[in-house]
């Protein structure tokens, strides 16, 4: 019986491509859409190693994944790496657009590699990994799913964030944009805004101070983003589009 539930598991396939899925929130999510039944393309800059392990993990489970390689600020190379997994695997049902780096510094000290690494990285990535993939999705007929992640500092800013908020809000930004446009194409595009979240990115700060300030008292878990991402991939959220859902405890 569990042999036939992975075979059919297997033979009913939705592909999703999840970037930055070696750590942190990718990790969690691509665990979680796997756990969904979704058959998952793994990318990561990288870390290959870690990437390749999940995916041996994720298909001792029954779960189809593959890895890809390439660094999301690098246009050329984000293009070029999803445009041959597609023509060779065809259209994903669904992207979740991830991928992202910190550098904070007040902004009168903020060195210009610090803004350039931030905005290229998390911002650019959006048209970098997104735009490839859209064509041959509204070609598929299928309809899909796109979810950016951004963050509190997109929402509300953050001192000694201005690069990282600037980077987070002009995602919302485009997120809301190619909501419309992809509409009627029965293609949902939404974005989750985590807050703090126990990650490697927030492992330096002072974790006391930090939830004084959070209504729930505590630091969130990379699980509790990935089932706001698992939402919104599902078929339950068909009807909802365009939307910013915070995960953040109440900050905002």
């Amino acid at each position: 019986m569990v042999a036939d539930a992975v075979r059919f598991r297997m033979k009913n396939e939705k592909w999703c491509l999840v970037t930055g899925a070696s750590r942190g929130i990718g990790l969690a999510v691509a665990e979680k859409l796997a756990e969904d039944g979704y058959s998952l393309v793994l990318h990561a800059k990288q870390s290959r190693e870690a990437c390749e392990n999940l995916a041996k993990r994720l298909r001792s489970s029954g779960t189809a994944c593959r890895v890809l390689m390439f660094d999301v600020s690098n246009r050329e190379e984000a293009r070029a790496v999803l445009k041959a997994d597609i023509e060779e695997h065809g259209a994903y049902y669904g992207v979740v657009s991830n991928a992202g780096v910190a550098a904070d510094a007040p902004f009168p000290t903020m060195e210009a590699n610090m803004w350039d690494k931030v905005l290229r990285t998390n911002l650019d990535s959006f048209y970098n990994v997104i735009h490839p993939c859209i064509m041959p999705m509204i070609q598929s007929h299928q309809g899909g799913r796109i979810v950016t992640v951004s963050s509190v500092s997109g929402v509300v800013g953050n001192r000694g964030q201005v690069n990282y908020s600037a980077a987070k809000a002009g995602i919302i930004g485009a997120t809301k944009a190619l909501a419309l446009e992809l509409a009627k194409r029965k293609i949902t595009v939404n974005c989750v805004a985590p807050g703090v979240i126990e990650t490697d990115m927030t492992a330096d700060l002072p974790m006391t101070e930090v939830q004084k300030m959070i209504p729930l008292r505590r630091i969130g878990r990379p699980e509790e983003v990935a089932a706001a991402v698992s939402f919104l991939m599902s078929d339950d959220a068909g009807y909802i589009t365009r939307q910013v859902i915070n995960v953040n405890g109440g900050l905002v």
